[in-house]
């Protein structure tokens, strides 16, 4: 079945799963081996491989699960296990559940469930999660149900947030309730009767008690004065207000106001009467009654209180989803400019080492030839300048290769404050400010300096070149509500950030300042790329960065760096390579043609042994054939079904180990994790001089 192989049918399938499935052994199933698979199967696969959505097909009557990479992320510690395993082994806990989806889909049926509530074993844990899921038949080469699509789509947090949320709607309810019964409740605090001509007050004893008259005090003769003295000073003015819209116009009375007890709180009454007028129209006689109503003023205080505390909780709830939704298309954005910058740099890189190549063979067969010596500079130039495109954008793309180690910050501007000073001139000032006692940092050193001296170089154009740089450097604890939607957790970080007193920018570009190829410099003055080279960098980091500016008054670019308590790594002493050859014996494997003839080329002029691998499977035969080397030199992302990883895990297990110098001009995380390097990795990014090649491989093979 040509259309089977990796020039034809399969070329689109893109992924570790791709990967996965045609490395997968089938002949164990019932699907039988992969070069015999079904039309319809094949098609199938590719259309779930190419959806960014979790997508799983269930084949065949037991259910063989094969999935795209998406619903690997979900599978969590299940994956790669469940490839190719019966959907009822695979998830033995809904075991039942998934039997019905599988015969009803295979007897044409379709399935779907909103919010679905399954119980599944997380961590070693059951878990209930929440999941929309859909289950549609698709047809095998006969046209008949062969298999079960199924799309999965996690709401478990949805659905948190919906029970919180009606939580506290009941709580609310509640207090309502519990308002309305201090409403009925209220207790009568005494009866009154107001002689407007005499200005008396008469009452029972609870009225004098509630206005702490004396205990002697006659109950017909009391002082509407004294009463009036009892009121809270800022309620008094509504009540005099209202006790005169009564005597004006009569009719019912009712005031709100707050009394003042023998022990100095204040308590809250209903004065409710009706302002009596003779025939006259005159106000002559004012009855009325007191309420307490001081529990039902503390329930409706409490439940203002509670909802603004619930409108808080509510309004922080909203700006915490769109945070994480804004950080969700970020992360999404970045996913994607990283997956096509990944593959446009692998190819790009390698043109550019075929060119690099050919042009420093070119300059040696023409040593003596000026004019070839000085249009191969050029050329040479050119192609160092596309490589520092490429590699601005795989490191906003977060896909540039890292080497952290353990330094603090005064370390690494130590080693920084002599090449900023040079680079950004005389007319500059820096202004150093680091704390006594600085917190270290797990960090690309490299990379680090070069986000710093990319963002003094953009502070010195915004400060037309004069002017004072602060590079500052703080020990901060952030809290979690600083860290919401930021992708990063509450802890201990480190603070670099640096600020100038330049021109400053408006809101809208300071939105767009971190996006990739935006630029404020005028055409040929700057690719808009470095600013997301840092923000990439910091990213991949584990960290955050973020900028404030004001026109007219400058910038701060802030960057945060978790705290490390890692044991600080010891600087060694750089040497000089020697780069003549040797004796050694050298493998090369290398898919692309022309970059492995250049290599080639390389090492036979420097002395060495060369021998060539096509790929991973060659190289894997040549090395099992019994072949000694003493250094494989192997790209990283190749055909096949042996990789550069299981070449070097070959390697290390041999006695004594063979040495391993990797190439790529994108790593795709297959010898790293987040593209982060452990120190036994060597990597030799495309495109490389031979100059550098030699010293990587003098290096590597122990000799400096």
């Amino acid at each position: 079945m040509q259309f089977l192989t990796q020039s034809h049918g399969c070329r689109g399938w893109k992924g570790e799963m791709a990967g996965r499935i045609r490395a997968f052994d089938w002949s164990r199933t019932e699907l039988g081996p992969f070069d015999t698979w079904s039309k319809s199967l094949r098609c199938n696969v590719q259309m779930l491989l190419a959806s960014p959505v979790p997508l799983v097909m269930l084949w065949g009557k037991p259910g063989y699960m094969i999935y795209n990479d998406a619903y690997s992320v979900f599978a969590g510690g299940r994956h790669p296990y469940l490839l190719g395993t019966p959907v009822e082994l695979g998830w033995p806990e809904i075991a039942e559940f998934n039997r019905n989806v599988v015969d009803t889909c295979l007897a044409g049926g379709t399935l779907s469930y909103r919010n679905k509530e399954l119980e599944l074993s997380r961590n070693g844990q059951p878990e209930a999660v929440f999941m929309d899921l859909s289950y549609s038949p698709v047809a095998d080469d006969d046209g008949r149900p062969g298999g079960v699509l199924a799309i999965v789509v996690e709401t478990t947090a949805h659905m948190l947030s919906e029970r919180l949320r009606e939580q506290a709607q009941a709580a609310y309810r509640a207090e309502n309730e519990r308002v309305r019964l201090a409403l009925n409740a209220g207790a009568l605090l005494g009866s009154f009767v107001w002689d407007i001509k005499a200005n008396l007050l008469s009452g029972d004893e609870r009225f004098a008690r509630t206005f702490c008259f004396p205990a002697e005090q006659s109950l017909q003769h009391m002082s509407p004065d004294a009463a009036s003295a009892r009121i809270h000073p800022y309620d008094l003015p509504q009540v005099e207000q209202q006790v005169q819209q009564a005597l004006k116009n009569g009719g019912a009375f009712n005031a709100e106001y707050r009394i003042l007890r023998p022990d100095g709180s204040y308590s809250w009454v209903l004065a409710s009467g009706c302002c009596e007028l003779n025939e006259q129209g005159e106000a002559f006689r004012f009855p009325g009654v007191l309420i307490d109503i001081h529990e039902r003023k503390s329930a409706e205080e409490s439940l203002l209180k509670f909802t603004r505390d619930l409108e808080q909780r509510v309004v922080a709830e909203v700006d915490a989803r769109l945070a994480a939704e804004e950080q969700l298309r970020q992360s999404q954005k970045l996913e994607a400019i990283g997956g096509l910058t990944g593959g446009v740099a692998h190819d790009f890189n390698n043109l550019l080492q075929v060119i690099a190549g050919n042009l420093h063979l070119l300059a040696r067969h023409e040593s003596e030839n000026p004019n070839v010596q000085r249009r191969v500079g050029a050329a040479l130039a050119a192609v160092e300048r596309g490589a520092m495109l490429s590699a601005q954008l795989l490191a906003f793309a977060r896909r540039q290769p890292l080497s952290p180690a353990v330094f603090d910050t005064r370390q690494i501007y130590q080693g920084l404050g002599e090449m900023l000073q040079r680079a950004l001139g005389e007319n500059i000032d820096i202004d150093v400010q680091m704390p006594a006692d600085p917190w270290s940092v797990h960090v690309d050193r490299n990379q680090l300096e070069n986000a710093l001296l990319n963002l003094a170089i953009n502070a010195r154009d915004a400060m037309h070149g004069e002017g004072t740089i602060t590079i500052s450097g703080k020990n901060l604890t952030l809290d979690r509500q600083f860290c919401l939607g930021k992708g990063i957790s509450a802890g201990d970080y480190v603070q670099l950030s640096v600020h100038d007193t330049g021109d400053g920018m408006d809101s809208e570009t300071l939105k767009q300042a971190f996006e990739p190829f935006f630029t404020t410099k005028a055409d040929g003055h700057g690719t808009g790329l470095g600013l997301s080279m840092v923000f990439g960098f910091v990213k991949q980091s584990g960290g955050h960065i973020d900028m404030t500016s004001t026109p007219g008054e400058g910038t701060v670019v802030r960057m945060y760096f978790p705290r490390s308590m890692r044991i600080q790594t010891r600087e060694q002493p750089v040497r000089r390579a020697q780069h003549d050859g040797g004796h050694e014996t050298i493998l090369v494997v290398e898919d692309h043609e022309e970059v492995r003839d250049t290599t080639v080329e390389f090492l036979q002029a420097a002395g060495y042994q060369v021998l060539v691998a096509a790929n991973g499977d060659s190289a894997m035969q040549v090395l099992q054939d019994g072949t000694k080397v003493d250094l494989i030199f192997t790209d990283v992302v190749m055909p096949g079904l042996i990789k550069s990883s299981d070449l070097a895990a070959w390697a290390k297990v041999q006695v004594p180990p063979v040495a391993v110098l990797f190439t790529s001009g994108h790593t795709r995380d297959i010898i790293s994790r987040n593209h982060q390097l452990s120190p036994d990795t060597h990597l030799l990014s495309k495109p490389y001089s031979p100059d550098a090649l030699m010293s990587m491989i003098h290096h590597v093979l122990g000799g400096d």
